[in-house]
């Protein structure tokens, strides 16, 4: 056979553009199809803990506190409630989910030898769970309007702020994931950041309760402004106040995106 007979080989396939669709696609679909075989744990894991915080510093307190900023208590802590949904059900998923699926499944070397790069999966993973936070984070108004928080047209907001919530939160939890040496670590972050993420966000209590420092940490915090957004939602939107609370949470949301794939790329990659 001549030289002129052999087959030429192909080029490799070269990349048009970040973030092609389907790549990310492709990543979503194997979420979706994963998730269909353990929704209902992860579900009872994502809505009844905040649930929980709801009836018990609703009923506990409540019988206490009748009114706060002009709402019944219950009414408070319910939109409150639905930030904490939101980053227990974004940054606990990715934090452990990712950590495991690289670490010890290997998930993310099989997908990578796919047209694949570490952006789009980052990209992917996030997307799905903050979809899913989107939706668990609504369960907690859904038990308040039970109790008698009185339903708006506003509320159907709820879920595209509970989108861009957990997108920067679930990509926060990718990012303590490619940081982390070990599961242990986690126990950590949950104690430092998480904790006092939840507590002082004027969930339960308005800051201005607070000494004047811990107003000022209190304001850099994403779920404080997840809380001011959900309650301007059910109660009456702010104007430009609400929209600096979206602008806060867009730019932790790209940031914790960025950083997450930086690292995840370093983790991956090398």
């Amino acid at each position: 056979m001549s030289a002129d007979a052999l087959p030429v080989p192909r080029p490799p396939r070269r990349r048009l553009r970040r973030l092609e669709r389907p790549a990310i696609a492709g990543v979503l679909v194997r979420e979706v199809i994963n998730f269909s075989s353990m929704w209902r744990s992860i579900t009872f894991s994502s809505t009844v803990e905040p649930t929980v915080y709801l009836l018990a510093f609703g009923f506990g307190f409540g019988s206490l506190v009748a009114t706060v900023q002009g709402l019944d208590y219950i009414d408070f802590v319910g939109t409150g409630t639905v930030a904490t949904a939101i980053m227990f059900s974004s940054v606990f998923s990715t934090m452990f989910g990712t950590f495991v699926k690289r670490e010890f499944q290997h998930t993310y070397d099989a997908i990578l030898a796919a047209p694949v790069d570490v952006e789009e999966l980052v990209t992917a993973e996030v997307l799905w769970i903050s979809l899913r936070a989107s939706v668990y984070g609504c369960v907690p108004l859904v038990v308040a309007m039970a109790f008698g928080l009185e339903p708006s047209w506003g509320m159907l907001v709820v879920p595209l702020i509970g989108f861009v919530t957990g997108y920067g939160w679930a990509a926060f939890g990718v990012l303590i994931s490619a940081l982390a040496k070990s599961v242990d670590s986690f126990s950590y972050v949950t104690s430092i950041v998480i904790t006092p993420a939840f507590l002082v966000a004027g969930t339960y209590f308005p800051l201005s309760g607070l000494p004047e420092w811990a107003q000022v940490l209190g304001q850099l915090n994403p779920l404080y402004h997840c809380v001011q957004l959900v309650r301007s939602a059910a109660f009456g939107w702010e104007g430009w106040a609400d929209v600096g609370h979206l602008a806060a949470i867009l730019a932790f949301g790209f940031a914790m995106w960025r950083l997450a794939i930086w690292r995840t790329t370093r983790r991956l990659v090398g």
